[in-house]
């Protein structure tokens, strides 16, 4: 397998060094805006003909295409933050490859009612497209990274072996890391932290379908495995609300993250004062987006591995019956960060989103997975998927509630 990797950030690393141990994985071209990172994880890889280097502005659907050509890709996988989506998603579909990426297009909040109507939803702008991509017989796998992904992985085995009647798939995430030596330094690309935490968070229900409400809302504790312990959780704008549903049978689906007063109070004031801000402003003679300036005001979180400590927990809390019974269930992975550093190099959250896309390749490449047009990965055997788990250094867990 051929992979086009655009995007060789913190997850795109973790993701070539993943791949790396995998013999099937013919060559991974590494591509990003920034030279010098392109050649710091090929150099930390140490195999520049498996993992050759290309520069690339992935905004230029173009040079997608005419790279995908040059190196006759399979798969082009997007590790880029969101509002680069639709560019590549166009490139692999005109080039015929297989496309997989980790967060869905991005939405747009609903002109007079924002805080209880969907405008444009996540991914809409992809599932728009799906008859063409049937029609053609390629596929595009959205959400294969750890959230959405693995938790989607999670609810559909639920939903086939834990289940005969399913109330609630909530999507709960929480951790207990520290990072040492900032006062604030998110360990996930605050670009798109940004994006999933002020937008209306969405919601659906069996009887209402999707709807939105306000960002930080229906707080909840929520206890995580491992001795992560009790925190609070709050609604966030997230995938799985949008792709669970249109493959699992239940009433309700929630995504809810615990974030942390600090974490919520710097989100809000960056509101506030318009710093959240994706479109260009003029600064005197240069334009640029407040959010990118923010973004580069802060550590980058590729970089933060060795002074993070302790573990990260994604999961899927799912409510329900079986045999007539009422039953909850928590399916988790936690990752411990020393433990990610010690083997891959690479931090726990990057590496937790990492080897979910690693996995799909795998088993897209076996003919283990199949399917053509746009899917989620609750279209999919999720025992395959879930078998691998351990293998790939992330097992998972099954929690009785």
């Amino acid at each position: 397998m051929k992979i086009l990797l655009v995007g060789t950030g913190g997850v795109g690393e973790a993701i070539a060094r993943i791949a790396k141990d995998r013999p099937w994985v013919e060559q991974v071209v590494l591509t990003d805006y920034n030279r010098e990172r392109i050649k710091e994880v090929q150099t930390k890889l140490g195999d520049k003909q498996r993992f050759p280097i290309e520069w690339i502005d992935a905004s230029k659907q173009e040079m997608i295409e005419k790279l995908s050509k040059q190196y006759k890709i399979d798969l082009i996988m997007n590790a880029c933050d969101p509002s680069f989506n639709e560019p590549i998603f166009d490139a692999a579909y005109n080039v015929g490859a297989t496309y997989m990426d980790m967060a869905m297009t991005l939405s747009a909040p609903h002109a007079k009612d924002p805080y209880h109507q969907c405008g444009v939803k996540l991914g809409d702008y992809q599932f728009e497209r799906a008859k063409k991509w049937e029609q053609k017989g390629i596929l595009a796998l959205l959400g294969l990274g750890v959230e959405p992904g693995m938790a989607d992985v999670f609810a559909k085995y639920a939903a086939l072996h834990l289940f005969d009647e399913i109330e609630e798939i909530g999507v709960r995430d929480g951790s207990n890391l520290e990072v040492r030596g900032y006062e604030f330094a998110p360990n996930f690309s605050i670009w798109t932290t940004i994006e999933e935490c002020l937008n209306p968070p969405v919601i659906w229900e069996k009887e209402r379908g999707w709807y939105t409400t306000t960002p930080f809302s229906e707080p909840e504790i929520f206890e995580f495995p491992d001795g992560i312990g009790k925190q609070e959780c709050i609604n966030v704008e997230h995938e799985e609300v949008l792709l669970v549903p249109r493959w699992i049978k239940c009433n309700r689906v929630t995504f809810k993250y615990s974030l942390g007063e600090q974490f919520i109070g710097v989100l809000k004031t960056l509101h506030m004062i318009g710093l959240d801000n994706k479109e260009k402003i003029k600064v005197k003679d240069v334009m640029v987006s407040p959010r990118d300036v923010v973004a580069a005001c802060l550590p980058d979180p590729a970089h933060l591995g060795d002074r993070m400590f302790g573990k990260t927990c994604a999961g899927t809390w799912i409510k329900g019956k079986k045999d007539g019974k009422p039953r909850q269930v928590y399916l988790y992975q936690v990752a411990d960060n020393v433990e990610c550093m010690k083997r891959l190099d690479c931090q726990s959250v990057v590496a937790q989103t990492a080897f979910n896309a690693v996995i799909g390749w795998d088993l897209l490449e076996h003919g283990e997975w199949k399917g053509v047009g746009v899917l989620g990965p609750e279209a999919f055997d999720p025992t395959l998927f879930m078998n691998k788990m351990a293998d790939y250094g992330f097992p998972y867990g099954i929690k009785e509630m």
